[in-house]
């Protein structure tokens, strides 16, 4: 009896974890499939490839509407990323820390970007913005994008004061600091792991957003999603792999540096504690 629960409980944990690995195989690979073609010396998609060729890469970094694109996606990803985690993080704190009457219906109006289809959303904004005489403007794109990232920072911030001692707040209060002194001596030092990685989830969501960009950003702010979306449409080149391939590479460094920041900032505050 005791060798067949032993024998039944190893064969589930196989299963689960073949399971998951299986999973994760139909997630990844059509990923990195994408990647040998950036190195391919001919101009079509196909395996196996004839050669291989740097070609892609070099008219990547060269071409003046790739770099454009990407001026455009890093100056409005790292000026989304300033204004929706300032946001995002006095948002998380005020829907945190104060009661209030309708407090449901703002949280759900806050994060109903994640649940509104982008389609949905970026028709509705294109008709305001137009009526706001910001349609076709890198500012326009800034506040779109904005919206749209807002919840990840509201979220994870919330998540982060879950176990918040509303207590040190008081404390410091009771030992004279005003309310801009408690934020950053108290509060931001101990909710600082989901600020970073909220900071790091808006700047995601603005760098991979598509369709928003196509609506709003018209054609003279053309971000790195909607360049490969015309390269797709206009003229299907290998170039699009190449730039897949970095986008990977860069998605992967940043979540990457995002993950060993956290773990040190854990580490330290956990030191602090003895």
């Amino acid at each position: 009896m005791v060798f067949d629960f032993f024998f039944f409980e190893r064969l589930w944990t196989i299963t689960r974890r073949g399971y998951v690995v299986l999973v994760l195989f139909f997630l990844i690979v059509p990923i990195i499939a994408v990647v040998p073609l950036s190195f391919n010396a001919e101009p079509f998609f196909t395996y196996p490839m004839p050669g291989l060729s740097l070609q892609w890469y070099t008219e990547l970094f060269s071409s003046d509407s790739w770099q454009r694109a990407i001026r455009v996606s890093f100056t409005v990803g790292l000026a989304v990323t300033v204004l929706a985690t300032f946001l995002g993080t006095f948002a998380a704190l005020g829907l945190t820390m104060v009661n209030f009457r309708l407090k449901a219906l703002v949280i759900g109006l806050l994060v109903s970007p994640i649940m509104v289809p982008h389609l949905i959303t970026g028709v509705g904004m294109f008709f305001l913005y137009a009526w706001a005489g910001v349609i076709y403007t890198i500012w326009g794109l800034i506040l779109a994008h904005t919206v749209l990232a807002l919840p990840f920072v509201i979220l994870t911030v919330t998540a982060t004061l879950a176990n918040f001692n509303v207590n040190l707040i008081r404390a410091g209060a009771n030992l004279g600091a005003n309310p801009m002194r408690v934020f950053f001596r108290i509060i931001l030092p101990l909710i600082l792991p989901g600020v970073l990685a909220g900071a790091v989830l808006a700047f995601v969501a603005s760098f991979d957003e598509l369709i928003i960009a196509i609506l709003i950003s018209g054609a003279d702010y053309k971000t790195i999603p909607r360049q490969m979306w015309s390269g797709v449409r206009e003229e299907f080149s290998p170039v699009i792999t190449a730039a897949a391939t970095v986008l990977i590479g860069f998605s992967i460094l940043v979540m990457g540096c995002a993950e060993a920041l956290r773990r040190r900032i854990t580490r330290l505050r956990g030191a602090r504690q003895f």
